[in-house]
């Protein structure tokens, strides 16, 4: 409650939603930089991304292990990286934290994106080992996607900062990171429907019956955190 007597100051505390308002999570001065994946609204995109992985994992393990097991594996540990790699840069705001939140967003990334084409590599060689047909559910096709835009994505963002020679300085390099932030907003909503495709496959559908509801709450819950914690001008967007 607000009282008459309290302060200005006081008044905003009281008002202010309980996992902060929209954009205006920062990194503490002198804390951690892993506090970055709990602080504001990252506590629900946690706990949405590590519901969607059980789910999976669980779904996967209850059954008898094949070849192709190690695919959704391997995928939603690359999507659970690449997650943490957007919730621990994106409350930095000084030039040493975004120095170590760059370095700690591009080893996430690294071993994120290395998880995600294993699995490629899996489905590519169970496919060829049972002749299978190759992208033509809507799972499959938006899996490609994902591959081809994460792979342009993870180039870009490797080369602007640290090779702004490329794109004629730094200067110039700065000038498109709002372009490679949107796209990882983007990217990471294209992994969550993909994800969300996979429940219509044969393989799911028949032998590890995930119900498609099972994965939305989560894909959900990950993006009323991430999303909150975007900071408008970081996108080149006043007011």
């Amino acid at each position: 409650m607000v009282s008459a007597t309290d302060t200005p100051e006081q008044r905003v505390a009281e008002d202010e939603p309980l996992l902060g308002r929209a954009g205006d999570v920062l990194q503490e001065e002198g804390k951690g930089i892993q506090f970055n994946l709990v602080i504001g609204t990252a506590v629900l995109a946690q706990a949405g991304i590590w519901i969607l992985v059980a789910v999976i994992w669980t779904g996967i393990f209850t059954h008898d292990l094949i070849t192709f097991s190690a695919h959704p594996l391997l995928n939603s540990a690359g999507i659970l990286l690449l997650t943490q790699s957007i919730l621990i840069l994106q409350p930095t705001h000084t030039a040493d934290q975004k120095r170590q939140g760059t370095a700690a967003h591009f080893t996430m990334i690294f071993f994120g994106a290395s998880s995600l084409y294993t699995g490629l590599v899996v489905i590519l060689y169970t496919k060829l080992a049972h002749h299978g047909t190759h992208f033509e559910s809507p799972h499959a096709i938006l899996g490609l996607v994902c591959y081809v835009f994460l792979l342009l994505q993870g180039a870009v963002g490797f080369t602007q900062y640290y090779t702004p020679r490329l794109y004629g300085g730094v200067d110039n390099a700065k000038k498109m990171y709002k372009f490679h932030r949107m796209s990882g907003y983007a990217l990471l909503v294209l992994l969550l429907a993909t994800v969300a495709a996979a429940t219509k496959t044969d393989y799911i559908k028949g032998i590890i019956k995930i119900k498609l509801w099972a994965v939305l709450v989560p894909a959900v819950l990950v993006l009323l955190g991430v999303f909150p914690r975007i900071k408008k001008q970081k996108l080149g967007i006043r007011g």
